[in-house]
């Protein structure tokens, strides 16, 4: 007797081992201590000021690069249990409006990777980078400029270790008072990104 259903059926049967899959996953196998996470990532970015008014209104695209450490492996219980990363990476942000500027330079970064025990695995990150830039603005006009940003974001695995990943960054650019003016520029930024996990 012919099947009448092949389609729903192979369907069915691919959820299912989908579901298990996703059941026997277990992130803290791709976090252990010692373990390298090489990442690329682009975003995009709108300036948005709450103390400094009135503002350019820039906006920017940005790409990275960046090569992590876990250097302690999984630790902490419950709601904090969780990995640690640290890396470098190397940044470019192109701005788009209203002036044709960039920056690029090289950034010290500090994720911490929430391990829930499924594929989807939150994470807190910070960074603080140094770099070159021909911004002009009137908030900003020197040659080389600091960045600081703070987000959040979540990773899903889609194999034990490999990960897309999106979040969002609140952004901070400055020349330290090493240049006249510095008003600072902070942006709402939104990232993608990919992570592999390899040398454990």
């Amino acid at each position: 007797m012919r099947c009448r259903w092949p389609g729903p059926l192979a369907f069915l049967l691919a959820l299912t081992a989908w579901a298990v899959s996703a059941q026997a996953f277990d992130p803290v196998s791709a976090f252990q201590k010692g373990a390298w996470v090489g990442s690329i990532e682009a975003g995009y970015g709108e300036q948005s000021e709450i103390f400094n008014d009135p503002i350019t209104g820039l906006e920017f695209f940005n790409a990275g690069v960046r090569l992590g450490l876990v250097p302690f492996g999984p630790t902490g219980s419950g709601l904090l249990h969780g990995a640690l990363e640290i890396g470098l990476e190397a940044f470019y942000q192109q701005f788009v409006d209203p002036d044709d500027a960039f920056f690029a330079g090289l950034a010290a970064v500090g994720r911490y990777h929430f391990l829930t025990g499924g594929r989807l695995v939150p994470y807190l990150e910070v960074a603080a980078g140094a770099g070159a830039t021909d911004l002009d603005v009137r908030e900003q006009d020197s040659d080389g400029t600091f960045l600081l940003s703070a987000g959040a974001g979540v990773s899903y695995f889609l194999t034990d270790r490999t990960a897309i990943y999106a979040g969002y960054r609140l952004q901070h650019i400055s020349n330290a008072g090493t240049d006249d003016p510095n008003r600072g520029i902070n942006s709402h930024t939104g990232v993608l990104g990919l992570s592999i996990f390899f040398g454990r």
